[in-house]
């Protein structure tokens, strides 16, 4: 039988959900609730039903999970509130404002029993797959650098997403989803962080940021976002020892150029603006192959099947509470690294 869901909050993600929902497998779509009358009428419009209050919702005993799709700051108590009603909780991201915060929330869904989780869903965006897959092949030999990016040129959203007390600003709007998507990549403790936060349309939060993760295999990623971009730089830049790979945007194109020969015998100097190098010369087809990124095909739809089967206890969480715990972590690691202006050694050891 299918999993009943409510939705509160019918913004754009909360509009997100209730279409997934209508065309899941595994759940559907029991209704919503906003506090926004105009929202309300906008969902029985569409043939949805629009509870009246949140404690309506707590109350229908055909809810089996909540999806909370409502300012960052709300999350924290609408989801404990929920647990305690006997509801399963999704939040989106980010979970809430602090880890403080976000072990209350933990503390509630372990004292009830019920399944507490976030929305996830860049876990499963094909270009993050792709670079994961080269990752773990070991096609580039080790790997040293890699670099994750968004980049655009809106400047921060026009909305709470500007006000710090709601929780704003691109490192919890953005950056929570490249955090966790590094994280799922490699399989290593973080040794420091360093971060610096942009402030160039928006002095009350980060309307951009950059995020350097040290790793304890000397590894370095580079996570960044900007809203003040008019020419981007690539989505991801993935560099090892014996090749490099790259994919532009999120349309997968981009490319693998491995190095298959490393004795060059006859470089040719390049001639740059004043002179000549043959360290920085570009190397022709007798010593490097170009190959295509992979291809993978996700399923967004497989969150939705995760929380469905877990709460059954038929497999396990996808999104743990440990790597809720240590996105936040490193989050405030950013935050505090921006404030101090200075590297900041990375404690909590959870993967």
């Amino acid at each position: 039988m299918k999993k009943k869901v409510a939705v509160i909050g019918y913004g754009g993600m909360g509009g997100w959900h209730c279409e997934h929902l209508q065309n899941s497998d595994v759940a559907e779509l029991a209704g919503i609730y906003d506090i926004k009358e105009e929202r309300r009428e906008l969902a029985r419009s569409r043939g949805i039903r629009a509870y009246e209050s949140f404690e309506e919702v707590l109350a229908d005993p055909a809810v089996d999970i909540l999806t909370l799709a409502i300012p960052n700051d709300c999350h924290k108590e609408d989801a404990i509130r929920g647990l305690h009603a006997g509801k399963n909780v999704i939040s989106e991201k980010p979970v809430t404002l602090s880890s403080a915060d976000l072990q209350e929330m933990i503390d509630a869904a372990n004292e009830t029993g019920k399944l507490f989780t976030v929305h996830q869903n860049r876990r499963w965006d094909a270009d993050f797959l792709s670079m994961k897959e080269i990752y773990e092949s070991g096609t580039l030999g080790p790997v040293f650098n890699i670099e994750s990016r968004v980049h655009g040129s809106r400047g921060i959203p026009g909305d709470w997403r500007q006000l710090p007390e709601h929780g704003g600003g691109m490192m919890l709007d953005w950056g929570v989803h490249l955090i966790d998507q590094m994280l799922q990549m490699i399989p290593e403790k973080i040794k420091t962080v360093y971060a610096t936060m942009d402030h160039v349309t928006n002095e009350l939060v980060d309307d951009g940021f950059k995020l350097d993760l040290r790793f304890e295999s000397g590894l370095l990623t580079r996570i960044e976002v900007g809203t003040s971009n008019f020419v981007n730089l690539p989505r991801w830049y993935m560099q090892g020892r014996d090749g490099t790979a790259i994919i532009y945007d999120w349309d997968l194109s981009g490319k693998i150029v491995r190095c298959e020969n490393w004795d060059e015998k006859d470089v040719v100097p390049v001639v740059t603006a004043a002179g000549l190098t043959k360290t920085m010369a570009p190397r022709d087809e007798k010593t490097i192959a170009e190959h295509d990124v992979p291809k993978p095909n996700p399923d967004v739809h497989d969150f939705y099947r995760n929380v469905c089967k877990a709460i059954d206890g038929l497999e396990p969480q996808i999104v743990t509470h440990p790597q809720m715990m240590r996105v936040m972590k490193v989050m405030e690691a950013a935050f505090e690294s921006d404030r101090l202006g200075q590297v900041i050694p990375f404690a909590y050891d959870q993967k």
